[in-house]
Parts: structure tokens; C-alpha cells; sequence
């Protein structure tokens, strides 16, 4: 799940009475990671998170420890890198990072944000002077406020405003999900989403069918309606639909369609599968646009195993791109992008 950096550094400040917080500010260009990406750096140089490895990450650590062993000045820095020339990176690309030093002074004000990302995600707002460069504590760290709203969406973890305002996200989204189905593929599609941001509702007739222990972001339902838990969703969860039987595949599938609230509403077939459905949903009275926001079969193309694990990673993948606000052209644009990188490597290969 995502770095919960409240946490991590309300940890490293009690064992080792200091540590580092460093953030990608902002990116140009191809960078490792987006703007938002965390590192939690202690002064004995033990790291969690991470912005993206190779040489900007290892530089981040080394300057995060510097800071750390200062112990005075301000307690806020920031550093502007080209990729290119100063790590040897060919995406040429440009980061900025903010790195923040926190010690015991901060201890209460690191708790209380910690205990704001248990409960979930919120949003933090932090001047800037006149000359861009952030506005330290007078202990250490940003002076941050927490908005009482927090934006829909995912968005990057940080970012600059117009106004000279640093906006930050902390906590995960978890977006729900309904799994519908405890068979090979739906055990599979449980332990794939175990450690992705998704609040998962297993559910199946079948007490047996579920497996004695499950992970943390997954609840299990046992019911004989399946489909009636479907009313219990929130508006934009996702549905996903791999039970045992196609009667009862058809059920939850056509109500989830029918109040057309959900985000997403996954289907596991095949092409036939879903036409035999089309009819049947048309004949019950559903519109050809409600119809036409299901999706089957599930998952990206050019997975063509059909090993439970194979369908799960290819669905879960499907998954992180509708969370991520794409759709299933950006899925089919992806792949035509794959595959001409792979023909132009090929024609390179032939050529060299």
C-alpha cells in the first residue's frame, strides 16, 4: 500500500530521535516517479518508500543524511536535478525535491498527522515566500494546514500552485471493490489487490470456498443473494464478477449494470459469453449504453495465459488504469504503444 509517511516518521523519530522526509516536488520531462513520491530517510541511513531507485534516490539518502547530521539551520531544503547529465540517465528528464529534517520538537505535531492518515486520506496546503522556496517550522518540517475537504480523486501527491502554495496529499484512497467469487481466478484476484490501494469486499454462497486467512484490505461476505450486496455499494466502486455459476454471474452483472453507478463492472468470459448476455440484458429492458459500459472479457490484451494468477494480473492491471482515471481506449492505445516499440526494436535488431 501507499508509504504512510506519518507513521513511518513518528517511528524513526522514537528510535532514532531524528529523520527526513524527502518529496518529489515537481517533474519535467521522464522522470522515475511522479510528483508526490516519499522517502523517509533515518539517520542511520535505513530508508522506506521510495522516489523512483537508481542515482536520484541514492543522492536523496546521502543529502537526506547530511541534513540530518547538521542539526541546525533551517530545517527545510530544496535541491533541482537534471537526470542526464548529473546521474547518466538517458530519459533526460528533471526533479526537484524537498527534503524536510524532523526531530523530537516534532514529535506531537507528527503524531497527529499520523493519526489523520489511519483514518484516511486528507490534504495539506504550505506557503511559500516570495522567492518560491518553502517556509520551514520553527522545529522542523513545512508549516502545514489541513484542509477540512478533501478533492476527489487520486491525483499527485504534491502539487504547485499559482498562488505559491504547496498542496499535498497524504493517506491512500482506497478504492472499493466488489469481488464477487471465491474460485481459483477470485483467490488469485484477492492476493493481487493485497497489497495495491483497494478496499475489497469478497463475496461468495460458499463459506468453504474462502480460504482461512485473508489480507488486511479485503472483507469477506458470505451470502446466499449475492447480488443483493451490490445495494450496499458505494457510488463509483468497482464490480467484479467470477463466481462459479453463469446464472448467477448474469444476476449480479445485469443489477450492477442496471443502476448504472459503478465505475467499473468486470465480467470473466469470454466473447460469446458476453453477446449471450447482451441479449438477455436487451431483452430485460437495458438500455445499449448501460450494456455497453460492461466490460468482458476482462483485463489488458496480450495476456493470453489462463492460469488464475495470469487472469488476476491482467485484471488487477486493468484495475490500477480505471482507478487511475483511463479508460479501455487508453488500455488499447497502451498495447498499440507496445507493440510498435517492439517492432521498432526488432527493425533495430535486423539493422545493427
Amino acid at each position: 500500500m501507499t508509504l504512510r509517511v506519518w507513521n513511518e516518521l513518528a517511528d524513526a523519530v522514537k528510535v532514532e530521535g531524528a529523520a527526513a522526509l524527502v518529496t518529489v516536488l515537481r517533474v519535467a520531462g521522464s522522470a522515475p516517479r511522479e510528483a508526490g513520491a516519499r522517502l523517509v530517510v533515518r539517520p542511520s541511513g535505513g530508508f522506506r518508500g521510495t522516489i523512483g531507485g537508481g542515482g536520484l534516490e541514492w543522492k536523496a539518502i546521502a543529502l537526506a543524511r547530511e541534513h540530518l547530521a547538521e542539526k541546525s539551520g533551517p530545517s527545510v531544503m530544496r535541491r533541482y536535478f537534471a537526470l542526464g547529465p548529473e546521474f547518466g540517465q538517458c530519459c533526460g528528464g528533471r526533479a526537484e525535491l524537498l527534503i524536510e529534517r524532523f526531530t523530537g520538537e516534532n514529535s506531537a505535531g507528527i503524531a497527529e498527522f499520523a493519526d489523520r492518515e489511519a483514518e484516511g486520506p486528507f490534504v495539506t496546503l504550505a506557503a511559500l515566500d516570495a522567492n518560491d522556496e518553502p517556509l520551514g517550522s520553527a522545529g522542523g518540517g513545512l508549516e502545514r494546514r489541513v484542509l477540512s475537504h478533501v478533492p476527489t480523486g487520486t491525483g499527485d501527491g504534491a502539487r504547485l500552485t499559482g498562488a505559491g502554495v504547496l498542496e499535498e496529499r497524504f493517506g491512500c484512497f482506497a478504492q472499493p471493490l466488489m469481488l464477487f467469487g471465491a474460485g481459483h481466478v477470485g483467490r488469485a484476484t484477492a492476493l493481487a489487490l493485497a497489497p495495491l490501494p483497494f478496499a475489497v469486499t469478497w463475496v461468495d454462497s460458499r463459506a468453504e470456498a474462502f480460504p482461512a486467512a485473508v489480507p488486511s484490505n479485503v472483507s469477506i461476505r458470505r451470502t446466499d443473494s449475492p447480488a443483493d450486496v451490490l445495494a450496499e455499494g458505494r457510488d463509483g466502486a468497482f464490480v467484479l464478477v467470477m463466481t462459479h455459476s453463469h446464472p448467477l454471474d448474469f444476476d449480479i452483472a445485469a443489477t450492477a449494470i442496471s443502476q448504472g453507478r459503478f465505475g467499473y463492472v468486470g465480467l470473466i468470459g469470454s466473447r460469446t459469453k458476453r453477446i449471450r448476455f447482451e441479449r438477455r440484458m436487451k431483452d430485460m429492458g437495458i438500455s445499449e449504453q448501460r450494456i455497453g459500459e460492461l466490460v468482458c472479457p476482462i483485463g489488458i490484451k496480450g495476456i493470453r495465459s489462463r492460469e488464475p494468477t495470469a487472469i488476476a494480473a491482467a485484471t488487477v492491471a486493468e484495475l490500477l488504469i480505471r482507478r487511475e482515471g483511463g479508460s479501455s481506449i487508453d488500455i488499447e492505445m497502451d498495447a498499440m504503444h507496445t507493440e510498435r516499440t517492439q517492432a521498432l526494436s526488432r527493425a533495430m535488431a535486423k539493422s545493427a
